[in-house]
């Protein structure tokens, strides 16, 4: 029985959906659907933050809705300096409006930390300092510590995808230092997912992309091993 992953997309992200799919490509009776809402400010603001409130994700959702989903997964990061609380509405709001299960690339990546037993990690980020700030004082109420970070200060969300190959492979070994356990490209609108097996074999560490692990996430809900997901990393190794 054909089975479909609906995905919550900011506006202006042209990277998840083409990496979505390409993930998907090769597992039969999966398919992949997306809705978008308005997102084009990566900064602290209150305008910026009021660009994820939950009533326009939740409009989008309904949409999603409409194509019979089996799951709807928020495919942003927004949650990491928001806050996971945030993430966590979304999902039960969805749940409730809805009746389909919900994820977000956050909440996946959280749980991917706690699966692989990651206390110590690193974050490459295309977002300003204070975001990375945000979010790494977010992880340490978890009681994750951040050993290394990275960031480009980019606040157009849209030039986030304008970032280059060499630069992401750049940042993700400048963070591959002694102690870190796990490195996350955090940012769904960052060309990293395709390079993570790559630089996992050149760095012997783990990488965590937030698309990656929505997308692992997704299939987990819909009782679909991950490991039909082959060429894009040491995440897609396991079911568990």
């Amino acid at each position: 029985m054909k089975k479909r992953i609906g995905m919550l997309t900011p506006s202006s992200n042209t990277v998840l959906e083409p990496v979505t799919s390409a993930m998907l490509h090769g597992i039969a009776d999966v398919s992949a659907h997306f809705s978008r809402f308005k997102v084009t400010e990566l900064t602290l603001t209150s305008k910026a933050a009021s660009q994820f409130a939950i009533e326009p994700m939740l409009e989008a959702a309904y949409e999603l809705a409409d194509a019979k989903v089996d799951v709807i997964a928020y495919n942003g990061t927004s949650g990491g300096w928001v806050g996971f609380e945030n993430d966590i509405r979304l999902c039960e709001k969805i749940k409730e409006e809805t009746g389909i299960p919900a994820t977000t690339s956050v909440l996946a990546l959280n749980e991917r930390f706690k699966a692989y037993n990651v206390k110590k990690f690193g974050i490459v980020s295309p977002a300003e300092k204070q975001i990375v700030e945000r979010i790494i004082g977010n992880y340490a109420k978890l009681d994750l510590q951040c050993e290394a970070s990275v960031c480009l200060g980019v606040t157009d969300n849209y030039a986030c995808a304008l970032i280059d190959e060499a630069a992401v492979k750049r940042m993700v070994r400048e963070i591959a230092v002694p102690g870190v356990e796990a490195i996350t490209t955090f940012g769904t609108n960052l060309w990293a997912a395709h390079l993570v097996e790559e630089l996992e074999r050149e760095l012997d560490i783990l990488i965590l992309d937030t698309i990656s692990v929505v997308v692992w996430q997704c299939l987990k809900m819909l009782d679909i091993s991950p490991t039909a997901v082959t060429g894009w990393g040491r995440l897609f190794d396991r079911e568990y």
